[in-house]
């Protein structure tokens, strides 16, 4: 069994989701806690190119996600009567940023349709979650931050630095080159302000338009004071008056937005906060999608909108 079990910090049997913490997450769980960072988006891309081949990768904000799936038979002859199948899965999920959170779930076999037959199929769900964990500590990047963390915490020499991670993970699989060199993207030419439309005398219309990373042009963003988080602009004018839309995975159109304030008493998660906008002709404050990361795809706000003005687009 993995020696990740001596550093569980956390678990809970929970028939509801804990919302607003790790708002996916119920039933059984287990959550280890990595004394490393991990925030650079190259290093998280490094993480699901390296591991696709081997698990079902996945990405949402600032979580990784990677899942295993194998098969369980009620007989061993396909042809006999009565035979029956079923695929089962177990997910990790790392949850990056100044610690590593590694996380995983157990759900009753209910979930898969009720195969009443299968045997032991908690014990063996724990252990392929600790085996994708295992997995991911020996062959990513995570394994050099591991080795660099000993060597300077524990004063280990490098080999003695890599005894010890390989001693922790004993149920890694190996993975050749699971360490690839991410190429570095140019970036996006920032367009200079161009006016989209004439000056505005009221509220736009709704509702947003779903497509206006295609029909505008992207604008400098903007960096919120708190937490330095960008936010992406499209669309922004320099003399019409227009602010254009705000934020690539939680948008706002705040030509559209009259600042009714529904959409942040709706956000359970707390998206947003209020941001000046002296002078504009909807209204002079907007919701700004401070903390857009923190996003967890429930719509709420997006239902609750009553000029439309906001589009949730849930990264895949």
């Amino acid at each position: 069994m993995s020696l990740l079990l001596k550093d569980r910090v956390y678990t809970m049997e929970s028939p509801t989701a804990k919302r607003g913490v790790y708002p996916l997450h119920g039933y059984k769980l287990g959550l280890y806690r990595l004394p490393i960072k991990l925030d650079e988006p190259l290093e998280m891309r490094s993480i699901v190119e390296g591991l696709k081949k081997t698990f079902t990768m996945d990405t949402y904000a600032d979580r990784i996600y990677a899942t295993f799936t194998w098969t369980e038979e009620n007989m061993p002859d396909r042809e006999a009567r009565g035979y029956e199948k079923v695929d089962l899965s177990v997910t990790v999920e790392i949850v990056t940023g100044e610690v590593v959170d590694l996380i995983y779930q157990i759900f009753p076999i209910e979930k898969f349709g009720d195969p009443q037959w299968v045997k032991d199929y908690r014990k063996k769900a724990d252990y392929y979650a600790k085996m994708i964990i295992d997995t991911i500590l020996r062959n990513t990047i995570l394994a050099d931050k591991m080795i660099v963390y000993y060597v300077k915490t524990e004063k280990l020499g490098q080999e003695a630095a890599l005894e010890k991670l390989e001693q922790l993970t004993p149920l890694a699989k190996i993975i050749p080159d699971a360490k690839p060199k991410i190429k570095i993207e140019e970036p996006q030419e920032i367009a200079a302000y161009k006016d989209v439309g004439g000056p505005l005398d009221g509220p736009k219309p709704g509702p947003i338009d779903v497509e206006f990373k295609s029909h505008m042009p992207p604008t400098a963003p903007y960096i919120v004071p708190s937490n330095k988080n960008a936010i992406k602009i499209w669309g922004k004018g320099a003399s019409n008056g227009r602010l254009g839309v705000w934020g690539e995975v939680v948008s706002v159109d705040f030509d559209i937005c009259v600042a009714d304030g529904a959409c942040i008493d709706a956000c359970p998660v707390n998206v947003y906060e209020w941001f000046d906008t002296p002078g504009h002709v909807s209204s002079e404050k907007k919701p700004l999608m401070a903390r857009e990361p923190d996003c967890i795809f429930c719509l709420a706000c997006e239902n609750v909108c009553p000029p439309q003005a906001i589009k949730i687009f849930q990264k895949k």
